[in-house]
């Protein structure tokens, strides 16, 4: 899927707000540049569900708008470790409450792929054909199920606290309903896309790791990383599953 100029710059990425009807004075609207989709994407719940999208104007960095690093492939986000996701979509699978308007977060922990194949492959009803949890996609979340992210979410990060830099180990792609038991959700990988990354921003830095991963929540702030990003720079790029932008 490819972009012209005059289909992205109908669109603006809203940046520092934690409410979406009143964004606050902190809150700043960006316009889109450009999306270069992954070419090796071929639909829902595919490998490679992933886009960058490259605004307009640099992002001045503040209190309220920070980068997230973006770890290099020798990063293992190990089994266990406790990450958030984050959004605005749907509270329940049923839609019987409205979506909220505060930005709402989420522990989960990472689950390793084998045991969500695993999970996927119960209960799964007959004439269906149990999905794959593909070399590129990472699951977190419960075997119970009753918390997740869900429709609305998809497109957004999952970070995980790793030394003391908060690094993005995934974009949200899909998952078989929401805070289903044996259901986890499951996110594209971003150090899966290393290099299809580092082609189309040669000049981004990627954050090694400095210590493992918290297995317990982590008590720092989301929204702060204790040491400088070296993903940070001049011209903002942001990970979004392409699902969110069909």
């Amino acid at each position: 899927m490819w972009w012209t100029t005059s289909q992205t710059s109908l669109y603006q990425v809203l940046l520092g707000a934690q409410q979406l009807v009143r964004p606050g004075p902190h809150a700043v609207y960006a316009r889109v540049k450009r999306v270069e989709s992954n070419p090796l994407y071929q639909g829902m719940a595919s490998s490679a569900d992933v886009a960058l999208v490259e605004l307009e104007a640099p992002v001045t960095f503040t209190n309220y708008i920070l980068p997230v690093c973006v770890p290099d492939p020798s990063v293992v986000f190990e089994t266990g470790t406790n990450c958030w996701v984050t959004g605005w979509g749907s509270p329940s699978e049923e839609d019987r409450l409205p979506n909220p308007r505060i930005l709402q977060k989420l522990a989960v922990p990472i689950i390793d792929t084998p045991k969500c194949n695993l999970l996927y492959s119960k209960d799964t009803e007959s004439g269906f054909q149990a999905k794959a949890i593909k070399d590129d996609m990472l699951c977190a979340g419960f075997a119970e199920g009753k918390r997740d992210a869900c429709k609305g979410d998809s497109g957004g990060p999952l970070v995980c606290l790793v030394g003391q830099s908060w690094l993005q180990a995934g974009v949200i792609s899909w998952g078989e309903g929401c805070a289903r038991r044996n259901r986890p959700g499951v996110y594209i990988r971003v150090t899966s896309h290393h290099t299809w990354i580092h082609r189309i921003i040669p000049e981004l830095q990627f954050q090694q790791a400095r210590l493992g991963g918290q297995k317990r929540g982590p008590r720092q702030s989301l929204v702060q990383n204790s040491v400088p990003c070296l993903a940070a720079h001049a011209g903002l790029w942001v990970l979004v599953a392409l699902l969110t932008l069909l």
